[in-house]
């Protein structure tokens, strides 16, 4: 008898660890299906701090009164700057957070802090450069162009403002969107599934759409990063191809982001082609590649009338 009963004790504290087990492992297989749904919550919030704090920065320069901001203080574009150079990072982050599967994190905190520090140069760059447009600046001028500049004394005055050109236009735009992209790309490549329902984007993510494109529109013409983007825009698509030939594709949240380049990128043709033709811009913009500023636009054909 005290046989048997060791022997069914055996027995059902090794049958224990399998009941408890199934629970925790349902609860495993329930998170991982919510980590894979499409990331509404993200993609809103990161639009919408897009809009306001990105898109609507020189904006709210223009409408609020002079007043209210010296041009010896900060002005309200340069806090909505400050507020972006923190929520992004911060979104960026949850959203590699989301992702179905483990990305290289040292790689992704190189962009974030390479991130915070581009766009921290073009705070401050693009702070003083809105303050010469108050005192007359023509952005579809080239620094030496501009009637307020040409004539400094001394000469070297206008290096200084070219050297400031360059932090702001350049190596801060630089600094900014080349980690920007990457972080995407590699949130992209995890965004693949076998799973059928998993491969339809819900109507939010179609109504969000349309906003993100035309948000990515303005970045990349205002952000002069053409080149930037459609090496992205190919890798993504070259990305599609080779897990296509695996059998996987991309989930909701992949979708939505392939999606929103592809509008972003007949954006960007469009707007070429409605300028192509301007003979001011083209002479700012004499490059190979030709994608006009939609400021530098403001500047000469909006402003004046």
């Amino acid at each position: 008898m005290k046989m048997q009963t060791a022997r069914k004790r055996r027995g059902n504290d090794s049958q224990q660890p399998t009941q408890n087990s199934t629970p925790s492992g349902l609860k495993e297989n329930v998170a991982q299906q919510k980590r894979q749904h499409f990331h509404f919550d993200l993609w809103f919030c990161l639009t919408l701090q897009n809009w306001i704090l990105d898109f609507g920065r020189p904006i709210i320069m223009i409408i609020l009164p002079l007043e209210w901001f010296p041009l010896n203080k900060p002005s309200a574009g340069d806090y909505f700057h400050m507020a972006y150079n923190v929520i992004t990072p911060f979104l960026m982050l949850k959203l590699i957070e989301r992702s179905p599967r483990a990305l290289p994190r040292s790689a992704i905190y190189f962009c974030i802090i390479t991130f915070v520090m581009g766009a921290s140069i073009h705070l401050v760059g693009d702070s003083i450069n809105h303050r010469l447009i108050l005192s007359g600046y023509q952005l579809h001028l080239s620094v030496r162009e501009n009637p307020i500049i040409k004539d400094l004394k001394p000469a070297s005055l206008i290096d200084s403002f070219e050297l400031l050109y360059y932090y702001d236009e350049q190596l801060g735009h630089l600094m900014w969107y080349i980690p920007f992209f990457i972080i995407l790309f590699i949130y992209f490549i995890g965004c693949f599934t076998k799973a059928e329902e998993q491969k339809t984007i819900p109507v939010s993510g179609w109504l969000l759409l349309g906003p993100s494109a035309f948000y990515y529109w303005y970045l990349v013409t205002e952000g002069q990063i053409t080149e930037l983007f459609l090496l992205t825009f190919l890798a993504i698509v070259a990305t599609v191809i080779h897990q296509h030939r695996k059998g996987v594709s991309p989930d909701s949240n992949g979708l939505f982001l392939l999606y929103s380049f592809s509008v972003t990128v007949l954006l960007v043709a469009v707007w070429v082609g409605y300028l192509w033709n301007d003979p001011v811009l083209r002479n700012k913009y004499p490059g190979l590649i030709y994608v006009p500023e939609p400021w530098s636009y403001y500047t000469l054909h909006i402003k004046k009338h």
